[in-house]
């Protein structure tokens, strides 16, 4: 069968994995090291269990407190929007299209896809009533509190679900429904990005930084997961080099 690949204005890194349909596509590497990050300043300068435990509480901590729990001030600067013209074109979305953002914080990418495509319909969802409150203003009326494994929309409902680095903060047993919950809500595309790692390096990296991380996967592992829990949309993994 033939293949026709489009060819964006970005470069975007398809990669048949050959598990399923699923494609590793890769719209978020830019972001991702734009952030510097000093592995050991995590581990040497706080006490790593008790930022964790006030990063778990999803509130001005994790997203506008101090570097050393999380974000450090997690502000609209546009950083989102090439990623949403990536998937826009990607996902050929248009003014019909129904977009879910699961893990959505203050929903500076929903905000992207409304400012780009105006007619479209956003929804965000995210555990964390501190982050809804303080969402962009333009579209925080399409946001609500929830949670990934209990999604509160019918089945078939949305063109494109999303979720970015969200659900390796799950349990094992909530991330398989979470991912059973995607699929539900989803009638077309999907589309995770999840944290992980290929080697030892990475791996102490990823260990070092993270504060609210319960899944701890390499890109193998991640790809069975996805399997056994009957995940049919694009993915791509973060790595902390």
């Amino acid at each position: 069968m033939d293949i026709k690949l489009k060819i964006t204005l970005i470069n975007i890194c398809k990669i048949n994995t050959g598990f399923d349909n699923k494609m590793e596509i890769d719209f978020i590497t830019s972001n991702h090291k734009k952030t510097k990050r000093n592995y050991l300043d995590r581990v040497n300068k706080i006490d790593k269990a008790q930022a964790a435990i006030k990063a778990k509480k999803w509130g001005f901590d994790y997203w506008d407190g101090s570097r050393d729990i999380n974000y450090g001030g997690y502000h609209y600067d546009g950083r989102w929007e090439p990623i949403a013209r990536k998937m826009i074109e990607h996902y050929e979305l248009n003014s019909n299209s129904k977009i879910l953002d699961i893990g959505c914080g203050k929903g500076f990418l929903l905000y992207e896809f409304k400012k780009l495509i105006p007619d479209c319909e956003i929804f965000g969802i995210d555990i964390s009533t501190y982050a809804i409150d303080n969402a962009k203003d333009e579209i925080k009326k399409s946001l609500q509190v929830g949670n990934s494994k209990d999604l509160p929309y019918d089945n078939n409902t949305f063109d494109l679900v999303i979720s970015l680095n969200t659900l390796h903060n799950l349990y094992c047993y909530d991330l398989k429904q979470s991912l059973k919950e995607i699929e539900r809500v989803s009638k077309k595309d999907k589309y995770i990005c999840v944290e992980s790692y290929r080697n030892e390096i990475e791996k102490v990296n990823l260990l070092y930084w993270q504060v609210t991380c319960e899944s701890f996967f390499t890109p193998e592992e991640w790809n069975w997961f996805f399997s056994e829990s009957g995940y049919t949309g694009d993915y791509y993994f973060i790595y902390f080099e």
